[in-house]
C-alpha cells in the first residue's frame, strides 16, 4: 500500500445527519446451518438442537398470537377475566419465544424470525379468521400447547441424549412448565359446573 493508499483510507468521511437508507447486504449465515461457537459441544448436537428449537421456536410464535387474537376477540360474561388471562399468557409466551431464539443463537443456529417463515414451518393449524365462539377458541389453544408439548417433551430427551444440557434445561424448565400451567389454566374454563349452587 502507497503512503498516497494509506492517507486516503484515513480520511475521515464527511459527517452528516442524513441517514443511509435502502442498504441491503450480503446474506452472512443462512437459515439451518450453525457457526463454530466454543460451548463444549459437536456439530450435530448443535446442528439438532437448532433445529428442535427453531420448531418449537416456530409453534410458540404462532400460539402467542393466537392467545393475542382471543384476547382482543373474547365474548361472554367470562369476558373480563379471559381477557386479562389471554394477554398474561401471551406476555409469558412471549418471554418464552426469546429464551427459545436466544438458547438458537447461543448454540451458533438462526432462529427463525419472518412470520411467513414461521408460518411455513409450525406445525400448529391455521384457525379461522374471524370470531370463533369462546369454547372453540380455548380448545384450539389446548391443542396448540399439547402439539408444543409433545413435540418439546421429545426434543428435551434427544437433545439429552446429544449431551446438550442447556437445550434440555430450556425446553423442561421454561417451555414445558410454562405450557403445562397455561393448558391448566385454560382448560378449567372448559367445565361446565355451576357458579353459585350445586
Amino acid at each position: 500500500m502507497t503512503t498516497a493508499d494509506q492517507r486516503s483510507s484515513q480520511t475521515p468521511r464527511p459527517r452528516s445527519s442524513q441517514p443511509w437508507l435502502h442498504q441491503r447486504g450480503e446474506e452472512i449465515q443462512q437459515f439451518g446451518t450453525v457457526r463454530q461457537i466454543p460451548v463444549g459441544l459437536s456439530y450435530d448436537a448443535r446442528m439438532y438442537s437448532c433445529q428442535r428449537l427453531n420448531q418449537v421456536l416456530c409453534d410458540l410464535r404462532i400460539l402467542h398470537d393466537m392467545y393475542k387474537k382471543h384476547h382482543w376477540l373474547m365474548r361472554g360474561h367470562t369476558f373480563y377475566q379471559l381477557h386479562l388471562l389471554m394477554d398474561k399468557h401471551a406476555e409469558e409466551q412471549t418471554a418464552l419465544i426469546d429464551t427459545v431464539a436466544e438458547r438458537i443463537q447461543t448454540l451458533g443456529g438462526v432462529a427463525v424470525g419472518d412470520p411467513r417463515h414461521v408460518a411455513e414451518i409450525t406445525n400448529i393449524p391455521r384457525p379461522p379468521n374471524g370470531v370463533e365462539e369462546v369454547p372453540a377458541m380455548l380448545s384450539r389453544l389446548l391443542e396448540a400447547h399439547e402439539t408444543i408439548l409433545e413435540d418439546a417433551h421429545d426434543a428435551a430427551a434427544r437433545v439429552q441424549e446429544m449431551g446438550d444440557d442447556g437445550s434440555n434445561d430450556v425446553l423442561v424448565s421454561d417451555v414445558i412448565r410454562t405450557n403445562e400451567l397455561q393448558a391448566w389454566f385454560v382448560a378449567e374454563h372448559l367445565v361446565d359446573t355451576p357458579l353459585v349452587r350445586s
